[in-house]
């Protein structure tokens, strides 16, 4: 089907919802660009008078290079020095207000994706994020749509065994990120505490690159909060944690001399933290300065 002259180009049209696409499938808005890049350069290529459903046929050719592209990066990440945590994108408020695509793109939920294979990431992100059919993710996938049925069931219990156990409304997300800025910002121990989950777990990313990030998961609220408070220390009067709207939920920056320093968000139940993400790895601070169009 052609573009009728003045029309949109199709991919331009579609093109938040493509970038959504590849960015749930590999967790980096870089890689997701890469990826725009390669499958607008087939698209440019393709009879247009051959394409019938325009959205399905580039939600295909993006998931096809995403697939590529996720196996060739696997063992990048297999080297990648401490934690590997997803790119956090700064976003709007309309994307907090999906609240299920909020859910889906949260850092939190990439992380779980993570230990999907890629075929199943493929699947269970066209299907339960997009809801596509299953014939169409069959021809994305290039399964047939019984195996693909079979990868969305399996995929969907790997999910659900793994994914935060409690949803808890914005505004408690809210109240419970300001509670523990103004504890880190005040430097208030017992305000920490009292904010964090006894079992809490601290997963940083630094890549490396920043010395303090923890390479390794810290668990149990006193100990977090000692090292916390270390930071704290170390950057007396410099560094400030300001909220912000990360991957659709209610997230943390943190500057040092006024200068982005790292993104931090976190998962809440029972009205403490249970969990908390920091990114520091300067190669995935990018994308915090602008918002990113993310759609479904």
């Amino acid at each position: 089907m052609s573009t009728p002259a003045g029309a949109a180009d199709p991919f331009v049209e579609h093109r938040g919802l493509l970038f959504t696409v590849a960015y749930e499938m590999l967790g980096s808005a870089a890689d997701a660009e890469d990826v725009l890049q390669e499958s607008w350069l087939r698209w440019a290529a393709v009879d247009r008078d051959t394409v019938r459903d325009e959205r399905a046929y580039l939600v295909r050719v993006v998931t096809r290079q995403a697939l590529n592209h996720l196996r060739s990066v696997s063992r990048r990440r297999e080297d990648y020095v401490g934690e590997w945590l997803p790119e956090p994108l700064l976003t709007s408020p309309d994307v907090a207000d999906d609240v299920e695509l909020a859910e889906n793109v949260s850092i939190a939920m990439l992380t779980v994706l993570e230990t999907l294979a890629p075929t199943e990431r493929a699947v269970f992100v066209l299907r339960e994020v997009f809801d596509m059919p299953y014939d169409e993710i069959a021809d994305a996938v290039e399964k047939s749509p019984a195996s693909v049925r079979q990868i969305a069931h399996r995929a969907r219990d790997h999910v659900a065994a793994r994914r935060p156990r409690v949803q808890v409304a914005r505004s408690e997300h809210e109240q419970v990120v300001e509670q523990l800025a103004r504890a880190v910002n005040t430097g208030d121990l017992q305000a920490l505490m009292d904010v964090l989950a006894p079992d809490v777990v601290s997963v940083a990313d630094g890549g490396g690159r920043v010395r303090g990030a923890a390479r390794r998961p810290v668990i149990g609220a006193e100990k977090l909060a000692k090292y916390l408070m270390h930071g704290v220390a170390k950057y007396a009067g410099r560094m400030t944690l300001s909220p912000i709207l990360v991957n659709g939920q209610p997230g943390l920056r943190m500057d040092v001399d006024g200068e982005i320093a790292g993104v931090v968000t976190v998962t809440v139940e029972n009205g403490k933290v249970s969990r908390i993400y920091s990114i520091a790895n300067p190669e995935k601070l990018e994308h915090v300065d602008a918002v990113m169009p993310l759609s479904r």
